[in-house]
């Protein structure tokens, strides 16, 4: 039987956004992509919400799939919530693979929590409030999104994820995503104490993926050049992943092979 491992997603997004690694694994796992509480299927689930609801989620996961432990994945906050998973539950985690996320984010001294939100996820927000009057709308706005321009994302696979966060009828269609579970979960990880240290604490082995340039395809990268030159951790190793952005590093052709490997050579 494939071995199990769990793939927990970004702030915004949702399971689907790990479809293209699921075909480049081509079932040597049994990857379980959940949908976080707040988004997709789960967008009506109640809060509160938070990093450390999550993280209950994900053991409830593993609990019900019968598990007492698995290989966690997780991309962009999914990064974080495994590793306070790790960190806090180390019996339930064989192995981490944290995709461009996990070490605390930069926070300027004496930085407002939610003025930093707005600066760095404020396009994200503004989507959640926005109505498209068909489901092919919602596909241009995310073909036209910079992330994936000049890079090898199928259009198949950005319809199904975009189709899978879709809620309501036409012309009145919004996103799953709720918005306090957004500024709820983007609060802490720029301000909770627990969160932002989780990753000193795991001691599972595991590998960092790193994108080379940012949320929006700029230069600057998520996890910044200097954080990951000075990047010294007992059991996990940091990886640059060459021609990949924050979205492309999961949902391109070539982000998701060398996530796919990273997956492999943990849960095999």
């Amino acid at each position: 039987m494939a071995p199990p491992v769990v793939a927990l997603h970004g702030i915004t997004s949702n399971g689907h956004a790990w479809d293209v690694v699921a075909r480049e694994l081509d079932g040597d796992v049994r990857l379980l992509a959940p949908d976080l509480r707040g988004r997709g299927d789960a967008g009506e689930q109640p809060g509160p919400y938070g990093l450390a609801r999550h993280v209950q989620d994900a053991v409830g996961l593993l609990d019900a799939e019968g598990l007492d432990s698995a290989v966690v994945a997780g991309h962009s906050m999914g990064a974080y919530v495994t590793a306070l998973l790790a960190a806090t539950h180390p019996g339930r985690v064989e192995s981490v693979v944290l995709v461009d996320g996990g070490p605390p984010l930069p926070v300027p001294e004496g930085a407002d929590a939610d003025a930093l939100l707005e600066a760095t996820l404020g396009p994200s927000i503004e989507r959640l409030s926005r109505e498209f009057e068909t489901p092919e709308a919602y596909h241009e706005f995310w073909r036209a999104h910079p992330a994936f321009a000049g890079y090898d994302v199928a259009d198949g696979d950005l319809t199904a994820y975009a189709d899978h966060d879709l809620r309501g009828r036409p012309p009145h269609l919004r996103s799953s995503v709720a918005e306090d579970a957004v500024r709820t979960d983007g609060r802490e990880l720029i301000a909770d104490h627990d969160v932002r240290t989780a990753l000193d604490a795991v001691r599972a082995p595991g590998v960092l993926l790193r994108a080379q340039r940012g949320l929006l395809d700029q230069p600057e990268a998520f996890i910044p050049a200097d954080m990951a030159a000075a990047f010294d951790h007992p059991t996990v190793e940091l990886q640059e992943v060459p021609d990949s952005n924050h979205f492309t590093i999961l949902m391109g052709a070539a982000g998701a092979r060398a996530v796919a490997d990273a997956i492999r050579a943990a849960a095999l």
